[in-house]
């Protein structure tokens, strides 16, 4: 099996590292990430100015720009075959709920999905990267899983791992996205020349955390599954849509 590997912490990411570890041996595997950290990129292509593409020294190649940059790049370029299966991260904490939005990890993974390739993100729910070992260990469960029975194509799992002791998890679960509040208020602050400026503030507090979400099973210490798509669109609403653009 031929597996590209990418995420958005960087190429020099713990996370990043221990997934190439946890993968090796189980097919051909080739990295390629972006050059600094990433996070909350979402899936922002760079057309403003051009890309390189360098080779590290222990074989990884990384781009100075985002995750989805990355992988695009590797299936139009880089690469002279296709991949069977992409795989993003480890992330250096959660991508549950609304946050999967903003997430370079899954964009990375999202543009393979565009690509008909199916792909998995891999994130730690907990930041600082305590018990990566556990979602290493996840990650390779999984893609051998992947390697008995191909997923199928275009197919994009979300794939968070309770920062416990491996032994610790209590199993797998299949679930739905959960949400979140809106984030809290930007911080403002001002330059050393008095200029204002704004931080992003913190993410807000969990609003649906059911059992059958992603919030919930990480609470629950299980291996959240969440299965995504691209398609936004709101079919339910599209007749209202229609009979508000007629006027009736």
């Amino acid at each position: 099996m031929k597996i590209l590997i990418a995420n958005d912490d960087g190429y020099n990411a713990p996370g990043l590292m221990a997934l190439y570890e946890a993968l090796h041996g189980l097919g051909e595997l080739t990295v390629i990430a972006p050059e600094t950290n990433c996070s909350a990129s979402s899936n922002s292509l760079t057309v403003t100015r051009p890309l390189s593409v360098y080779k590290a020294h222990n074989g990884f190649y990384y781009v100075n720009g985002t995750p989805s940059d990355c992988i695009h790049i590797a299936l139009t370029s880089l690469l002279d075959y296709r991949p069977d299966l992409i795989v993003s991260g480890i992330n250096n904490g959660a991508n549950l709920g609304d946050d999967t939005l903003y997430s370079g990890t899954v964009a990375a993974a999202m543009e393979g999905h565009l690509f008909g390739i199916p792909a998995i993100a891999f994130s730690l729910a907990e930041k600082g990267w305590a018990h990566l070992d556990t979602a290493a260990l996840v990650a390779r469960e999984l893609v051998q899983k992947a390697i008995v029975q191909p997923l199928e194509s275009g197919m994009l799992i979300n794939v968070n791992v309770p920062a416990v002791p491996y032994e610790m998890l209590r199993g797998w679960h299949v679930t739905r996205l959960g949400k979140r509040h809106p984030s809290e208020p930007v911080v403002k602050s001002q330059t050393p020349y008095g200029e204002p400026i704004y931080w992003i503030g913190p993410v807000g507090k969990i609003r649906d955390a059911a059992p059958e979400t992603d919030f919930g099973a990480i609470q629950n210490q299980q291996v959240s599954m969440t299965p995504l798509r691209f398609d936004l669109t709101n079919y339910e609403k599209m007749s209202a849509i229609q009979n508000w653009a007629q006027g009736s």
